[in-house]
Protein backbone atom coordinates (compact mmCIF):
# COMPACT_ATOMS: atom_id res chain seq x y z
CA UNK A 1 0.00 0.00 0.00
CA UNK A 2 2.77 2.41 0.87
CA UNK A 3 4.75 1.55 -2.54
CA UNK A 4 1.37 2.28 -4.44
CA UNK A 5 0.97 5.97 -2.45
CA UNK A 6 4.52 6.65 -2.98
CA UNK A 7 4.18 5.81 -7.44
CA UNK A 8 0.76 7.44 -6.84
CA UNK A 9 2.92 10.88 -5.51
CA UNK A 10 5.78 10.21 -7.90
CA UNK A 11 3.44 10.17 -10.91
CA UNK A 12 1.48 12.99 -9.98
CA UNK A 13 4.76 15.05 -9.40
CA UNK A 14 5.81 13.75 -12.60
CA UNK A 15 2.29 15.04 -14.06
CA UNK A 16 2.15 18.31 -13.13
CA UNK A 17 6.13 18.72 -13.86
CA UNK A 18 5.49 18.66 -17.70
CA UNK A 19 1.82 19.42 -18.21
CA UNK A 20 2.77 22.58 -15.77
CA UNK A 21 -0.35 22.89 -14.18
CA UNK A 22 0.37 26.36 -11.77
CA UNK A 23 4.14 25.37 -11.30
CA UNK A 24 4.56 28.44 -14.16
CA UNK A 25 1.33 30.51 -13.78
CA UNK A 26 1.23 30.82 -10.02
CA UNK A 27 4.70 32.68 -9.35
CA UNK A 28 3.89 34.79 -12.79
CA UNK A 29 0.49 35.98 -11.47
CA UNK A 30 1.89 36.52 -8.31
CA UNK A 31 4.42 38.84 -10.03
CA UNK A 32 1.38 40.85 -12.23
CA UNK A 33 -0.27 41.05 -8.28
CA UNK A 34 3.16 42.47 -7.44
CA UNK A 35 3.24 45.05 -10.06
CA UNK A 36 -0.76 46.13 -9.70
CA UNK A 37 -0.28 46.91 -6.21
CA UNK A 38 2.79 48.84 -6.79
CA UNK A 39 1.07 50.58 -9.27
CA UNK A 40 -1.99 51.38 -6.68
CA UNK A 41 0.65 53.04 -4.47
CA UNK A 42 2.00 55.19 -6.95
CA UNK A 43 -1.44 56.70 -7.57
CA UNK A 44 -1.75 57.34 -4.13
CA UNK A 45 1.42 58.98 -3.60
CA UNK A 46 0.89 60.95 -6.56
CA UNK A 47 -2.25 62.04 -5.07
CA UNK A 48 -0.52 62.95 -1.46
CA UNK A 49 2.57 64.69 -3.39
CA UNK A 50 -0.34 66.99 -4.76
CA UNK A 51 -1.71 68.04 -1.41
CA UNK A 52 0.47 70.29 0.12
CA UNK A 53 0.07 72.64 -3.51
CA UNK A 54 -3.34 72.12 -3.29
CA UNK A 55 -3.27 73.81 0.71
CA UNK A 56 -1.26 76.11 -0.25
CA UNK A 57 -3.03 77.72 -2.82
CA UNK A 58 -6.00 76.91 -0.42
CA UNK A 59 -4.62 79.07 2.55
CA UNK A 60 -4.49 82.39 0.58
CA UNK A 61 -7.40 82.79 -0.07
CA UNK A 62 -9.62 81.03 2.92
CA UNK A 63 -6.98 81.78 5.74
CA UNK A 64 -10.03 81.40 8.21
CA UNK A 65 -10.71 77.23 6.80
CA UNK A 66 -7.72 76.19 9.34
CA UNK A 67 -10.01 73.46 10.56
CA UNK A 68 -10.47 71.77 7.03
CA UNK A 69 -7.12 72.68 6.18
CA UNK A 70 -5.62 70.91 9.13
CA UNK A 71 -7.85 68.20 8.44
CA UNK A 72 -6.22 67.76 5.13
CA UNK A 73 -2.75 67.88 6.23
CA UNK A 74 -3.03 65.44 9.50
CA UNK A 75 -5.36 62.81 6.89
CA UNK A 76 -1.75 63.07 4.36
CA UNK A 77 0.55 62.30 7.21
CA UNK A 78 -1.92 59.14 8.10
CA UNK A 79 -1.85 58.36 4.76
CA UNK A 80 1.56 58.32 3.69
CA UNK A 81 3.04 56.74 7.30
CA UNK A 82 1.41 53.59 6.28
CA UNK A 83 3.85 51.78 4.46
CA UNK A 84 2.23 48.66 2.74
CA UNK A 85 4.60 46.17 0.50
CA UNK A 86 2.80 43.77 -1.56
CA UNK A 87 4.81 41.11 0.81
CA UNK A 88 2.85 42.39 3.72
CA UNK A 89 -0.54 42.53 2.53
CA UNK A 90 -3.25 40.51 4.29
CA UNK A 91 -7.07 41.60 5.39
CA UNK A 92 -5.94 43.47 8.84
CA UNK A 93 -3.26 45.49 6.51
CA UNK A 94 -5.36 46.39 3.49
CA UNK A 95 -8.02 47.66 6.24
CA UNK A 96 -5.72 49.96 7.69
CA UNK A 97 -4.32 51.25 4.67
CA UNK A 98 -7.62 51.49 2.89
CA UNK A 99 -9.19 53.56 5.88
CA UNK A 100 -6.52 55.91 5.84
CA UNK A 101 -6.66 56.73 2.15
CA UNK A 102 -10.60 57.09 2.47
CA UNK A 103 -10.28 59.74 5.32
CA UNK A 104 -7.82 61.53 3.03
CA UNK A 105 -10.40 61.40 0.38
CA UNK A 106 -12.79 62.83 2.55
CA UNK A 107 -10.64 65.19 3.66
CA UNK A 108 -10.29 66.31 0.25
CA UNK A 109 -13.56 66.15 -0.58
CA UNK A 110 -14.46 68.56 2.08
CA UNK A 111 -11.60 70.93 1.08
CA UNK A 112 -13.50 71.27 -2.53
CA UNK A 113 -16.65 71.73 -0.64
CA UNK A 114 -14.40 75.01 1.37
CA UNK A 115 -13.18 76.18 -2.06
CA UNK A 116 -16.26 76.24 -3.97
CA UNK A 117 -17.39 78.95 -1.26
CA UNK A 118 -14.71 81.51 -2.44
CA UNK A 119 -15.10 82.73 -6.39
CA UNK A 120 -11.48 84.19 -6.55
CA UNK A 121 -10.23 80.26 -5.47
CA UNK A 122 -12.03 78.95 -8.58
CA UNK A 123 -11.00 81.53 -10.58
CA UNK A 124 -6.97 81.13 -9.74
CA UNK A 125 -4.99 79.02 -12.19
CA UNK A 126 -3.30 77.36 -10.36
CA UNK A 127 -5.79 75.66 -7.77
CA UNK A 128 -7.87 74.83 -11.29
CA UNK A 129 -4.52 73.04 -12.40
CA UNK A 130 -4.12 71.42 -9.06
CA UNK A 131 -8.11 70.49 -9.13
CA UNK A 132 -7.69 68.85 -12.52
CA UNK A 133 -4.63 66.91 -11.62
CA UNK A 134 -6.21 65.79 -8.51
CA UNK A 135 -9.58 64.72 -10.32
CA UNK A 136 -6.96 62.91 -12.65
CA UNK A 137 -5.10 61.48 -10.22
CA UNK A 138 -8.43 59.77 -8.42
CA UNK A 139 -9.20 58.42 -11.65
CA UNK A 140 -6.00 56.67 -11.90
CA UNK A 141 -6.35 55.44 -8.54
CA UNK A 142 -9.55 53.79 -9.53
CA UNK A 143 -8.12 52.42 -12.46
CA UNK A 144 -5.31 50.91 -10.53
CA UNK A 145 -7.25 49.62 -8.14
CA UNK A 146 -9.48 47.37 -10.62
CA UNK A 147 -6.60 46.27 -12.12
CA UNK A 148 -5.26 44.96 -8.76
CA UNK A 149 -8.73 43.36 -8.37
CA UNK A 150 -8.33 41.51 -11.44
CA UNK A 151 -5.20 40.58 -10.71
CA UNK A 152 -5.39 38.93 -7.13
CA UNK A 153 -9.20 37.70 -8.70
CA UNK A 154 -6.76 35.42 -11.40
CA UNK A 155 -4.17 34.75 -8.42
CA UNK A 156 -6.88 33.47 -6.11
CA UNK A 157 -8.23 31.07 -8.41
CA UNK A 158 -4.76 29.91 -8.99
CA UNK A 159 -3.87 28.77 -5.59
CA UNK A 160 -7.52 27.86 -4.84
CA UNK A 161 -9.08 26.38 -7.82
CA UNK A 162 -8.37 22.41 -9.38
CA UNK A 163 -5.95 21.97 -10.98
CA UNK A 164 -3.47 24.89 -10.04
CA UNK A 165 -4.43 24.51 -6.44
CA UNK A 166 -2.62 21.28 -6.37
CA UNK A 167 0.48 22.60 -7.68
CA UNK A 168 0.32 25.34 -5.34
CA UNK A 169 0.05 22.93 -2.08
CA UNK A 170 3.02 20.97 -3.59
CA UNK A 171 5.35 23.59 -4.37
CA UNK A 172 4.39 27.05 -3.33
CA UNK A 173 1.74 27.23 0.10
CA UNK A 174 0.84 30.51 -1.26
CA UNK A 175 -2.73 32.06 0.61
CA UNK A 176 -5.26 34.29 -1.33
CA UNK A 177 -4.42 37.77 -1.70
CA UNK A 178 -6.83 40.37 -0.01
CA UNK A 179 -8.94 42.48 -1.87
CA UNK A 180 -10.44 46.15 -1.67
CA UNK A 181 -13.59 46.26 0.32
CA UNK A 182 -16.59 48.89 0.29
CA UNK A 183 -16.99 49.87 3.73
CA UNK A 184 -19.99 50.72 4.96
CA UNK A 185 -21.74 49.65 2.07
CA UNK A 186 -25.89 50.21 3.29
CA UNK A 187 -24.11 54.17 3.64
CA UNK A 188 -23.58 53.80 0.00
CA UNK A 189 -27.43 54.11 -0.86
CA UNK A 190 -27.85 57.25 0.50
CA UNK A 191 -26.27 60.85 -0.53
CA UNK A 192 -23.61 62.09 1.97
CA UNK A 193 -24.51 65.04 4.22
CA UNK A 194 -22.48 68.17 4.05
CA UNK A 195 -22.09 70.10 7.28
CA UNK A 196 -19.93 73.05 7.73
Amino acid sequence: MKRLLTSIAFLSFIALSFTGCGVQSIPTQLNEVDAAWSEVLNQYQRRADLIPNLVEVVKGYAKHEKETLESVIAARASATQIKLDAKDLNEANLKKFQQAQDQLKGSLSRLMLVAEQYPNLKADQNFRDLQIQLEGTENRITIARQRYIEQVKIFNNLVSVFPTNIANSFFFHYDKKPQFSVENEGELKKPPTVKF
